[in-house]
């Protein structure tokens, strides 16, 4: 609200919410539409925006500023950084912003879409290096949380055995990972996949295309296996993996949702 200012009525005259007039300036409505699809790096955002470096890294710093962004130096190359949005933080303050308009204007919750119509499951492919921690655990989230709607897989470019730590992780949400086996992306490398995440920054440089390439969505979570230390000791990285995965892939399932909708309706 802006201090002794009154509209002709006699009303205060107010502003709007913190997070409209961030998201509110075109370029920076383009980084967020951007990085909400994708993990990006300043130069591809650059390349996507159309701008100059200088001015999509002055936006960046207002989204970071503004408790939107979060940045990570990549593992393929400590010279690049990438930048992920924190999608269900921005899902709080456009709802925050709907109610300081009217109460009566919040968020209709879309029903969690499963497996109808005899419509065939959307095909995930998960990637990351090992096949160990990562890509294991975000395919057994998608496959829980999906109830039918997607089909989900993962591999690596150089498959590990399973890591106990991923087991110990999902075995305290409910999911037995046990009895699975680690697979070379190879594997999959003629199959068609309606979305392919990369989650390892490595990986994503040596993707190989698929047919029918959808485009590679990347997510960039450090690898918990490398953590140095005992099990006992790397065990709450591998609960920060968990936890950021399962904060990420309802997105991907809303997503994969939106886009089954819009199919139907072409």
């Amino acid at each position: 609200m802006v201090p002794g200012v009154t509209t002709a009525a006699g009303h205060p005259e107010s502003s709007p919410p913190p997070f409209l007039r961030l998201a509110g300036h075109p370029v920076r409505w383009r980084l967020l539409s951007e990085l909400a699809r994708s993990d990006r790096r300043v130069g591809e955002l650059c390349e996507l925006a159309g701008r100059r470096q200088s001015l999509v890294s002055y936006h960046l710093r207002q989204l970071r500023d503004g408790g939107l962004l979060s940045t990570r130096r990549s593992a393929a190359d400590g010279r690049d950084t990438y930048y992920a949005l924190d999608l269900a933080r921005c899902g709080e303050l456009l709802s925050s912003a709907g109610v300081a308009l009217h109460p009566g204007v919040l968020p209709t919750p879309r029903p969690r879409a499963g497996r109808e119509r005899g419509l065939a499951p959307a095909r995930v492919l998960f990637l990351c290096t090992g096949n160990s921690a990562r890509s294991r655990i975000a395919e057994a989230l998608c496959e829980q949380l999906s109830d039918g709607a997607v089909s989900a897989v993962s591999a690596g470019s150089h498959p590990k055995p399973l890591h106990p730590n991923a087991v110990r992780v999902m075995r305290a949400r409910g999911i037995d990972l046990a009895g699975g086996r680690s697979k070379h992306l190879g594997e999959f490398a003629t199959q068609r996949f309606d979305y392919v995440i990369s989650l390892c920054d490595r990986v994503r440089e040596a993707c190989p295309e698929f047919p029918a390439w959808p485009g590679l969505i990347h997510w960039s979570i450090p690898d918990p296996a490398r953590e140095p230390g005992s099990d006992d000791e790397t065990l709450p990285a591998f609960e920060r993996t968990a936890d950021e995965l399962a904060a990420r892939v309802p997105f991907l399932l809303e997503l994969i949702a939106s886009s089954k909708q819009a199919q139907e309706v072409s």
